[in-house]
């Protein structure tokens, strides 16, 4: 069934090439696609399959080199640096390694500040400004009175995943794209994140693009399922449609690749190491 929701990010033939001649190297292909508002989709890949490459092109940090990529159904125009902080409002991440998406030079306070004033706050008073940024940090299991006069460094990288978090709830983006966002934390930490990330979709409406290598995650919480190799989507619809009746080898390899607890490991394709 056709998702009846309005898009919010769509693609035609968006290709990205690195190079020049035979060093040329094509990392996004043709691809196309929907996203919709409110929908909570997962770009599947491993390494090297051109999923991050894709992330950094919807964010605007990488340009596309053929195709286009349309924002609420008109073409992404982002020439001006203008115009980008202005796409940037819609449109924010959370990136697999939190220790370096923080300027090291810059308090916590000065972090959630900065996200109040995005979302043109600069003339409310401080006491309003402090109720909100304990309302944030609230919201993710974090106590202002305890971070404020920190450096982010001063954190674990649970917590700096947390503050992430904390800014998106000040921001609130039409649109966010998570980028392996529970990959460097342990278990526990990673179902809390979720479960935040969640209530956030549900709170204000918000598009959540996961990037991952994960199938598993992706069907657990994905309405919409993309499986990219070598740059191209070999295979995409529901996570029903993807996961439980794939079509691409590709996809049912990754499937196979998943550990399950019920069966025995099949270890034949390990190769270990003889050396002391």
């Amino acid at each position: 069934m056709s998702d009846t929701r309005p898009l919010c990010l769509s693609g035609k033939g968006v290709t990205k090439v690195f190079g020049f001649g035979e060093k040329k190297t094509v990392a996004v292909d043709h691809v196309d696609f929907e996203f919709h508002e409110g929908e909570l989709i997962s770009i599947v890949g491993e390494s090297g399959s051109g999923k991050t490459t894709i992330s950094k092109m919807l964010l605007g940090l990488t340009s596309v080199t053929d195709g286009t990529i349309y924002f609420q159904g008109k073409p992404l125009d982002i020439r001006t640096q203008k115009k980008k902080k202005e796409y940037w409002k819609d449109i924010q991440a959370i990136f697999q390694d939190p220790f370096s998406s923080y300027n090291v030079f810059h308090k916590i306070d000065q972090v959630l500040l900065d996200c109040i004033n995005m979302r043109g706050g600069k003339k409310l008073s401080m006491d309003k400004k402090i109720e909100m940024m304990t309302e944030a940090c609230s919201f993710v299991n974090l106590k202002y009175a305890e971070l404020t006069n920190k450096y982010p460094f001063e954190l674990s990288g649970g917590q700096m995943q947390r503050l992430m978090i904390a800014r998106i709830f000040l921001l609130k983006p039409k649109i966010l794209l998570a980028d392996e966002p529970t990959s460097m934390i342990d278990a526990c930490s990673r179902a809390t994140i979720l479960d935040m990330l969640m209530n956030l979709r549900n709170e204000i409406g918000m598009t959540i693009i996961f990037i991952t290598h994960d199938i598993g995650l992706a069907y657990y919480i994905s309405d919409s399922v993309y499986i990219m190799e070598h740059g191209k989507f070999v295979e995409s619809g529901t996570a029903d449609e993807v996961i439980l009746n794939s079509k691409a080898p590709y996809t049912k390899r990754l499937i196979s690749d998943v550990p399950k607890i019920y069966e025995e490991w099949d270890l034949n394709t390990v190769t270990f190491s003889t050396e002391s």
